[in-house]
């Protein structure tokens, strides 16, 4: 489907209505995707010791995984918003598929490298058309469809390393082949979704051209982009360190405190579980209370935790961690719902969707001329009212 500047065919859901299955189904496969790629830094501990790896080669793993998974996201959001395909998110769980079983029986370290890239490669085309789909399923409740999305793959980030703990630690790196079956499971879901998100397009083609509606919120383009920055330092720092303690979290713990490889993982499960519920309560609590007030809360309210954490003991380290994954995720959802509120019709469908990451942002805001309009895109605040992240607003409720 192509559109031009000057006038575009909104995809919109044409009941106008939240459609939870769709939804919900999107938050499944969101699970088993996160799920599945959190496997790869809960094996760092198993890797490390098997094949002897130093800290640099571990984080040169990292570095692929990242930037397959984060930076070839813009690209994949382009070619969607481009040339939009309904089953390429089944296509997608595809390269994921392989890189599992290419990692369960990876003899060294190049392989290992060919084996995180590709299950990155299959985030990378999961997430923007994922986040296209849950925003088309929203029915303009969009902070509602954001937590629900979101949790799922926070939920999912949480799942891996305890199922790392019980799976891939006792019976090794063969082991890891067995999350196949998660991928397996998820490319059916996603064929489900597929056919869904197809007879949209469909419906969308039936209808004829209309103008885009890309009604701003009335601020100047300088005080969005200075808006858009801010967002975008606030995403970095989350992101910045949620994969820092995804990473190493679980080395830190079994230096200082001696734990066992299981034990570390059973206490990054307890960490990012806490991250997965923040996410969730975060998005109806902006909703009700004002999306400015969730994310200072997130931000001051980690601060002191964080501060407290190198000096606590074994008990307080992991009840401090648990405080600071359910504190510093509960504004995801605010944050990127802020994006598209600031620049409706022109967010990218590449916005992040709270699974940590270090590559380039995705609140990014950049025109597309391109571009594939969501359900419920709309003035954030009504006439008369700005919609700064540092001004006095108010969200109509529908």
């Amino acid at each position: 489907m192509n559109t031009n500047s000057s006038c575009a065919r909104p995809l919109r859901n044409p009941m106008n209505r939240t459609v939870y299955p769709i939804l919900l189904m999107v938050c499944t496969t969101h699970l088993l995707n996160d799920m599945m790629q959190s496997v790869i830094p809960a094996v760092y501990p198993l890797l490390k010791e098997k094949f002897g790896f130093t800290f640099a080669q571990i984080g040169l793993i990292t570095l692929v995984f990242q930037l397959t998974s984060s930076l070839l996201q813009p690209v994949a959001g382009r070619l969607a918003d481009l040339h939009p395909r309904p089953y390429s998110l089944a296509a997608g769980m595809c390269f994921t598929l392989c890189g599992l079983l290419a990692l369960a029986a990876a003899p060294g370290f190049a392989l290992i490298l060919v084996s995180v890239g590709l299950i990155g490669c299959g985030s990378s085309v999961f997430h923007p058309e994922s986040s296209r789909v849950a925003q088309l399923a929203s029915g303009g409740r969009k902070g509602l469809a954001q937590s629900i999305f979101q949790v799922g793959g926070n939920a999912g980030s949480a799942m891996g390393p305890l199922l790392a703990a019980l799976i891939v630690i006792p019976f090794g790196q063969a082991s890891i082949g067995w999350f196949a079956l998660a991928a397996l499971l998820a490319i059916f879901i996603l064929v489900k979704i597929g056919n869904w998100y197809k007879r949209q397009l469909a419906l969308a083609a039936r209808r004829p051209a209309v103008a885009a509606d890309t009604t701003g919120p009335g601020l100047s383009k300088r005080k969005i982009r200075n808006a858009l920055i801010i967002l975008g330092v606030l995403v970095f720092s989350k992101y910045f360190y949620i994969a820092s303690m995804t990473n190493y979290f679980t080395f830190f713990l079994m230096d200082k405190f001696s734990m066992s490889v299981q034990g570390a993982q059973y206490a990054l499960f307890a960490f990012l579980a806490a991250s997965a519920a923040g996410t969730f309560i975060g998005g109806p609590v902006g909703d009700r209370i004002g999306r400015k007030y969730v994310i200072w809360g997130s931000i001051l309210g980690a601060a002191p935790f964080t501060l407290m954490l190198p000096y606590a003991g074994l008990t307080g380290t992991i009840v401090l961690a648990v405080i600071i994954g359910l504190v510093i995720s509960s504004a995801f959802s605010a944050i990127l719902v802020y994006a598209t509120d600031l620049m409706p019709g022109k967010v990218r469908a590449d916005v992040r969707t709270g699974r940590p990451r270090l590559g380039l942002l995705r609140v990014a805001g950049r025109p597309d001329e391109h571009r594939i309009y969501f359900p419920g895109q709309h003035p954030a605040a009504p006439a008369g009212h700005h919609h700064g992240l540092f001004t006095q607003h108010r969200i109509e409720k529908r």
